[in-house]
């Protein structure tokens, strides 16, 4: 039986703003004022490197970026080098700051929660039901509970950089465990992605998917979750 559940971050409770926000959003508090057809191009291509944390997976990686990308978790500072190098490899204007592009995304308004995810992680503690957050992440998402609302609705925060230990290894689910004094077999994964997420079941934990969908789009995805705990 379900005791406990550990929850994913980025396309599972909360999601990025789109890129062309992100890009807009600091273009706007620089003063930097790029032509729409050239602002619609360097989205474009920072999609395409998928230089935006939490937002379009790469479709393309530099080979020299290659192993910063797959340890890019590990650190902040392997999180910082990895995404501007992507930024860079998009070739953005001169005049814009890479560094300063990629420390917006760390802003708790460039994160919006889905729909259901208050609602759900309040039913998790009424039912007296513990919650961990475990993400691939290289930066303090605990900011973004903070303006959000919801800190106080998490038990403990799992984070990759902090532990160091990524998803799917199993040393972050059992380092999850442990914090929520829980046995795998009781704890729960919930996560957008079937691979590092579901990497979980290593260990004996149960494991739901969500679709990682921007929020207009995925509206309940986390409230059918409850019909299978218990309370």
């Amino acid at each position: 039986m379900t005791k406990g559940v550990m929850f994913d971050f980025s396309g599972t409770l909360f999601r990025v703003v789109s890129t062309a926000g992100w890009l807009s959003a600091h273009l706007a508090a620089t003063g930097l004022r790029l032509p729409a057809r050239e602002e619609a191009e360097l989205v474009a291509r920072l999609e395409e490197f998928g230089a935006l944390p939490g937002g379009v997976a790469p479709r393309r990686i530099p080979p020299e970026v290659q192993d910063a990308w797959d340890r890019r978790d590990l650190t902040p500072e392997l999180h910082r080098g990895a995404y501007t190098a992507l930024t860079r490899a998009a070739e953005p204007p001169a005049a814009l700051d890479v560094d300063a592009l990629y420390d917006s995304h760390l802003a708790p308004e460039s994160w919006r929660p889905y729909p259901d995810t208050a609602a759900v992680l309040r039913a998790l503690r009424h039912r007296g039901v513990p919650v961990a957050v475990v993400s691939n992440i290289g930066w303090d998402l605990r900011p973004v509970f903070r303006e959000h609302g919801l800190a106080d609705l998490v038990d403990v925060y799992v984070l990759s950089y902090e532990v160091g230990a990524q998803k799917p290894d199993p040393a972050i689910f059992e380092a999850a465990c442990e914090r929520l004094g829980l046995a795998p077999a009781d704890v729960l994964m919930v996560g957008d992605d079937r691979i590092c997420d579901g990497g979980a079941t290593a260990l004996g934990c149960a494991f739901h998917p969500v679709a990682h969908l921007p929020v207009d789009q995925r509206p309940d995805a986390l409230t059918a979750l409850l019909a299978t705990l218990p309370g």
